[in-house]
């Protein structure tokens, strides 16, 4: 099968690869800033995950298909000769966690942010929110502020509007939503899950992990730590303080000097 290669943004020249892959509704791009602080040190890739951003947007939604979308962008940057720390947050982290299972040789080091190797039983706000941005009017808005204005009621924190405005775009006369909202909001029973079946006789990942969790959310509990160490028999977890779900934008300052000493900066 021949995939459409994802849409990524290089920083740094020289070092070890590190690939960030962003969560359900993000963009590479929302690395940036933790992407420029590596890269002098390493050469940084910022994917858009399929259904996102600029990457190629397939009919269903399916993690193991996601995961050969970033093996293939692996293999074309350097492949197992040029092994990469892959660091993931939230529908990324699991993403991430697919690629290192199923393919090792790639993956040097794995860093999963804020989510955990299990199904979940909803997609939790998620669900509010894809159903408040498919509600959005398009064609009424003048300004991307009346996009702000028309979500405050079924979003009321400013910083997560501003994250799901990130996918709202301008061309010509029109607006749009740059990702694939219709089969995102469609399957997300499956954004929430976990091939566990499709994973039947894969050997747990044998290299270096950091789990890195907010003290604030609850994607990462003491109850999912048996299938962690099962997949992922070499991990370190490490808790985040004054930190939710969006612990790398909540606490970017203590994300990153964790991840350099993770990388051995």
């Amino acid at each position: 099968m021949t995939r459409q290669p994802l849409h990524t943004m290089e920083l740094g020249q020289d070092g070890s690869r590190v690939l960030f892959l962003h969560g359900l509704f993000g963009q590479g791009r929302n690395w940036t800033t933790i992407g420029k602080a590596l890269a002098d040190r390493h050469r940084v890739l910022l994917a858009d995950l399929p259904h996102h951003g600029r990457s190629p947007a397939p009919d269903h939604f399916d993690y193991l298909d996601l995961a050969e979308y970033v093996a293939d962008l692996l293999i074309a940057t350097g492949g197992a000769d040029d092994p990469a720390c892959v660091v993931g947050h939230s529908m990324g982290g699991k993403v991430a966690m697919l690629v290192a299972l199923r393919h090792p040789e790639m993956v040097g080091r794995l860093v999963v942010a804020d989510m955990a190797p299990v199904a979940y039983g909803a997609a939790r706000d998620f669900v509010s929110f894809a159903a408040a941005m498919q509600g959005l009017d398009l064609t009424a808005l003048e300004r991307r502020q009346d996009a702000d204005r028309l979500l405050e009621t079924a979003v009321p924190d400013p910083t997560i509007r501003g994250f799901l405005l990130q996918n709202l775009r301008h061309q010509g006369d029109r607006w749009y939503w740059q990702l694939n909202l219709d089969v995102l909001a469609r399957d997300l029973d499956r954004l929430s899950g976990w091939p566990e079946e499709q994973l039947a006789g894969t050997a747990p990942y044998d290299g270096p992990v950091l789990w890195l969790a907010g003290e604030r959310s609850n994607y990462v509990t003491d109850e999912y730590a048996e299938a962690m160490r099962r997949w992922f028999p070499h991990y370190r977890k490490v808790t985040i303080k004054d930190a939710g779900h969006w612990l790398h934008s909540e606490q970017p300052d203590v994300f990153l000097a964790v991840l350099r000493q993770f990388l051995g900066d």
